[in-house]
């Protein structure tokens, strides 16, 4: 099973039977991969997305692009301590013709405040940075949402643009020599 790890983090990209379990019941997702079975607190308003993108981004696009599954699943994050799923991350689909590639994300509100997530959004964007063909990382996130904002300030993105109150933030690759 592909993983990437930080220091406290392992993120695991789904596949599409991966994803079709977990649509059906967490707990048996969890258990198959090995994973102590969790048991988030998620956002009423983060269960509804959640819901929109099994039915019209995750499941249909990893069946649409197997080869490409990386750019079009929920990569959950585990907590090595306990192994336990603490959130899911994951791209808005293959980079574009300019190399951005989005990322949005979702952390279990018992875990908020330690960190997680900013050391979530580093790892991914390590990772998507070490496809030559990635410029630049999106995220959207809205300006009442103060601790998405830090999280995004933490990780080095730049707010670019301001929508009726969504914000819109972008980190470029460093070159190699900064």
């Amino acid at each position: 099973m592909f993983f990437i790890q930080s220091q406290r983090l392992k993120m695991i990209p789904l596949t599409h039977e991966q994803l079709l379990l977990l649509k059906q019941n967490r707990k048996l997702l969890e258990l198959s991969i090995g994973l102590t079975p969790s048991a988030m607190l998620v956002d009423p308003l983060y269960i509804k997305e959640i819901d929109d993108a099994f039915d019209n981004f995750w499941l249909p696009n990893t069946l649409a692009f197997p080869n490409k599954y990386l750019w079009y699943t929920d990569w959950e994050i585990v907590l090595k301590s306990t192994n336990t799923v603490i959130g899911g991350m994951g791209f808005a689909g293959y980079p574009n013709d300019k190399g951005e590639a989005e990322i949005g994300y979702m952390i279990d509100a018992n875990q908020h405040n330690k960190g997680f997530a900013t050391e979530a959004l580093q790892l991914l964007s390590q990772w998507a940075f070490n496809h030559e063909f990635v410029r630049a990382i999106i995220v959207h996130t809205y300006a009442d949402n103060l601790p998405s904002r830090r999280i995004l300030d933490k990780c080095g993105f730049s707010l670019i643009d301001d929508v009726e109150g969504l914000l819109t933030f972008r980190r470029h690759r460093q070159s190699p020599h900064e």
